[in-house]
């Protein structure tokens, strides 16, 4: 083969190398990025992610292998903080069409901070998000009933919500729907049955993992990478995200953070003073709307505590 360059997909990173996919020939080839890549404006640990679409050419020498020669522009891109370089992301995943949150209210219990953390990440970078509430088979009648206020809440505020159970299948459809024709994020915290959720989407994926495993952890590592698996071949990708404690709220001014949960977006507006950090100030319609219970205390305490840390770490 001359020197055609050809688009893949990123479909896995492991550090150095990449497995790129070509969706027309539905084939992976093991890629490399040749020389120095700085993204421009960004800092990050990673120049690519999953998710990137690049322009590739095949080594002569390994028909295997291929260098990547360029990434193409990205529609968006979600990041968490680098665990390493202190003022650094790290790119989890790029060109996502939607976030999907897969929370317990049971056991564990996935707190309400947390998902409204995930839901400010996302809308920080524009990506819908949706909420899954899983195990709902283990419910009780109380457990139900908070269940149902909760997704009410939330999809007052535009996010759509599924009650779902990964084990027993309930409502699985309605999650492929979802899924369908889209890229999707998939995360939440370990025990929310994310594993037992793909597994029941992609009956096919276990023994991939298996087998991609070989040659790319020759000693695992414990920083894990996010993977992108194809539910089919017209286009439904999921990206799985191993262990997404510290989704990424990064560099979030404190009069931009409440842009980001659209009740307070909606009222801020109407406060006093355009600077209004919905804390202390005299006049401020989103303590105004607390008070009459249109915005509701658990996500206004969320708010808090994200400007808090956004403080503490300046």
């Amino acid at each position: 083969m001359g020197n055609q360059q050809l688009k893949g997909l990123i479909i896995k990173s492991t550090g150095s190398w990449y497995e790129v996919l070509n969706e027309e020939s539905r084939e992976v080839f093991r890629g490399r990025l040749r020389g120095k890549f700085k993204v421009k404006g960004l800092k990050v640990t990673n120049p690519i992610a999953v998710g990137d679409y690049v322009l590739y050419e095949q080594e002569e020498v390994e028909e295997e292998t291929v260098v990547i020669k360029d990434i193409l522009p990205r529609e968006n891109y979600i990041l968490r903080r680098s665990t390493h370089k202190k003022w650094h992301g790290h790119i989890i995943a790029a060109n996502v069409d939607q976030a999907i949150m897969v929370a317990t209210l049971g056991f564990p219990r996935t707190s309400l901070g947390f998902i409204d953390r995930f839901l400010v990440s996302a809308e920080s970078f524009r990506i819908p998000a949706v909420i899954l509430f899983n195990k709902t088979d283990l419910l009780t009648e109380e457990g139900i009933a908070f269940q149902e206020e909760l997704m009410e809440l939330y999809e007052s505020l535009g996010y759509r919500c599924l009650s779902i159970s990964a084990l027993t299948e309930e409502n699985l459809q309605a999650v492929e729907q979802l899924l369908d024709g889209k890229k999707s994020l998939i995360a939440g915290h370990s025990g929310v049955g994310k594993s037992t959720l793909i597994n029941a989407l992609l009956p096919h994926v276990e023994q991939r993992t298996a087998e991609v495993s070989t040659y790319a952890n020759k000693g695992k590592h414990t920083t894990t990478f996010a993977e992108m698996f194809a539910v089919d071949d017209h286009g439904t990708f999921l990206i799985d995200t191993p262990g997404i404690k510290e989704l990424g709220i990064m560099n979030v001014e404190e009069n931009e953070l409440g842009h980001y949960f659209p009740e307070i977006r909606e009222a801020m507006e109407y406060c006093k003073f355009h600077n209004c950090t919905h804390t202390h100030e005299p006049n401020c319609e989103v303590r105004n709307r607390l008070e009459t219970e249109e915005i509701a205390e658990s996500r206004y305490i969320s708010y808090l505590s994200i400007l808090e840390d956004d403080d503490n770490r300046r």
